[in-house]
């Protein structure tokens, strides 16, 4: 079930980005992607994405350059969550093959926002498991902290004297690209399919 603190991210995050489309394209057709999307949601990357440092699963400090290379499919989850994270980041695997069967390489990233349980080894092993082309980062509480911020993505840990502890949390996926920064981004009732024909589009027109 999805949480109120979720659905509240979600709107907060629909009207920030309609009001920055407002101010950066002012509603003009200028967006290049404008026939690739559903929603008139556009001039994204001045509102989202930015500079990150993160540590890899090999315990090395990395950038958002060092890591988003080519176009990335970024989402932000925790390796203990339950149901929606999994389900999540193998659909954007699953949207990563397909894409690749078409000619597109993509990058599924995966930011942990629980960084007390999520180290290094623990964010390598979920990405090994989930798709051989995945990356999985974690960092310190500031560290995480920032690239959330810059993602404009809500978490909130419950009572972490519990070891089980959940965390609530956004469930967007990004879709980021050196070049062109944040582009578009996915909900939960996108599938696999509906992802790879959306990015095709906007991957044709770079």
């Amino acid at each position: 079930m999805i949480r109120l603190y979720a659905i509240l991210a979600a709107v907060v995050l629909a009207v920030g980005l309609g009001a920055m489309w407002l101010l950066t394209t002012g509603g003009k057709g200028d967006d290049k992607f404008a026939q690739c999307r559903t929603s008139q949601i556009a001039g994204g990357a001045a509102a989202i994405g930015g500079p990150f440092q993160l540590i890899n699963a090999k315990g090395e400090t990395v950038s958002d350059t060092d890591v988003i290379t080519e176009p990335t499919l970024v989402y932000f989850g925790y390796t203990f969550c339950p149901d929606v994270c999994p389900f999540d980041m193998s659909r954007n695997a699953e949207a990563v093959d397909i894409l690749a069967e078409r000619g597109f390489s993509v990058t599924p990233l995966f930011i942990s926002i629980d960084p007390d349980r999520d180290t290094p080894e623990v964010i390598g092993d979920y990405a090994f498991n989930l798709h051989e082309r995945m990356i999985a980062l974690t960092g310190s509480p500031e560290q995480v902290k920032a690239a959330s911020q810059a993602y404009k993505t809500y978490y909130k840990a419950h009572d972490k004297s519990d070891e089980y502890y959940l965390v609530d949390h956004s469930t967007f996926t990004y879709l980021v690209t050196p070049q062109d920064g944040f582009i578009e981004f996915f909900n939960r009732n996108d599938t696999a399919e509906q992802m790879a024909e959306k990015v095709s589009c906007f991957l044709e027109k770079m």
